[in-house]
């Protein structure tokens, strides 16, 4: 008598779940770490920028919002962000959490830090 093998309905079943799981997590979270991304290259951008190298908040603000509005970052503003300058070098950075729904009850808290510094 030869001995069976393969996948039972009920190990299909369970990776299934687990495959669901992970896509669902994906599909919630993805957008968020695409934000930060996205706010983390234009800080970089924007400290890079020679107006801005003054590390005043008014040139620096200014900019975040042409491009957070280009970009659709909502997370965070220019009056959130802190300007420092270290040498010659304008080092911007900001902080913000992201609350997300996974189901029923249950959501996740995502807490960012973007910042210019490479």
């Amino acid at each position: 008598m030869r001995k069976q093998r393969g996948v039972t309905l009920t190990g299909t079943i369970a990776w299934a779940v687990v495959l669901v799981l992970a896509l669902l997590l994906t599909f919630r979270i993805g957008p968020a770490y695409i934000e930060y991304f996205a706010i983390q290259k234009n800080l970089r951008a924007i400290a890079s920028d020679p107006e801005a190298a003054s590390g005043k908040r008014g040139p620096v603000e200014r900019a975040f919002a042409l491009r957070s509005a280009i970009d659709d970052m909502p997370s965070i503003s220019g009056s959130d962000l802190q300007i420092e300058k270290d040498g010659d070098q304008v080092i911007i950075s900001g902080s913000y959490s992201k609350r997300l729904p996974l189901f029923g009850h249950v959501s996740v808290c995502l807490d960012f830090n973007p910042t210019s510094a490479k």
